[in-house]
């Protein structure tokens, strides 16, 4: 099963999935609100803002599993991702990334290696995994943000 079949829920509690963006250039985002790298929101909804229309969709999910930096309801984290950052992207439910519990979207995602060679458990919040359009999945880490020349190549690339 293709990650863009797997169900998930929107952050609002409506089943969903990855599906409305298959075929898009998708970077997929484990994020928090109380992370050091939490500044990178703004970033990512640059990237949302600039690269939408030509085929670019973020997408956020919320995870507690890292210092408990995401300790808020779904209410809470549509209330500080709107009123701090502006995010007009994507959010889905809080998920697992790591661990028994991991989602399934992440169970594949996780197997990809990054440009270090790195694959296996999300090491962080705001890892990034871009899908491009056809398919393709490249990871970046945490560090890496959503301004770096690296990662902006990547996208570009995924949009074709």
């Amino acid at each position: 099963m293709s990650i863009f079949e797997i169900p998930v829920q929107r952050l609002d509690g409506t089943p969903s999935s990855l599906g409305e963006h298959h075929r898009r250039a998708t970077l997929i985002v484990n994020v928090a609100s109380q992370c050091g790298l939490t500044p990178q929101y703004a970033g990512l909804e640059a990237l949302q803002v600039k690269l939408g229309e030509r085929g670019l969709t973020v997408v956020g999910f919320p995870c507690n599993q890292f210092g408990a930096q995401e300790p808020g309801s779904a209410e809470e984290i549509a209330t500080f991702c709107s009123t701090t950052y502006g995010v007009s992207f994507p959010m889905f439910e809080k998920i697992e990334v790591n661990g028994e519990a991991r989602h399934p979207i992440y169970a594949e995602l996780v197997e990809v290696a990054d440009a270090e060679g790195y694959r296996g458990d999300v090491r962080w919040n705001f890892e990034k995994f871009l899908v491009s359009q056809d398919g393709h999945v490249q990871r970046f880490s945490p560090m890496v943000s959503p301004e770096d020349e690296g990662l902006l190549a990547a996208i570009e690339a995924a949009l074709g």
